[in-house]
């Protein structure tokens, strides 16, 4: 178990351990998600999905695939989940 103290101006350290498991550094922000029964989650913030841009370029296909054959592709998976 590893702990912080709460110090005089409520405020938190929080532990080296712990920071390198959020990925945190000074001035980064962590969010608090209250949990059912007095639990809370501690998280480094999320980035909108924007910063992701461009972060697979080099899993594209080969060849690209014409807005027919993917919309034939959905309603073969929705038809094929329908069956389930």
């Amino acid at each position: 178990m590893i702990t912080g103290t709460i110090s005089s101006k409520v405020q938190i350290t929080i532990p080296k351990k712990i920071r390198e498991l959020l990925k945190v550094e000074t001035s980064d922000k962590i969010v608090f998600i209250p949990l059912e029964g007095g639990k809370v989650m501690i998280t480094g913030k999320q980035n909108p999905a924007a910063l992701l841009f461009g972060m697979l370029k080099h899993r594209s296909p080969a060849r690209p695939v014409s807005l027919e054959k993917m919309d034939s592709a959905i309603r073969k998976r929705r038809t094929k989940r329908s069956r389930q």
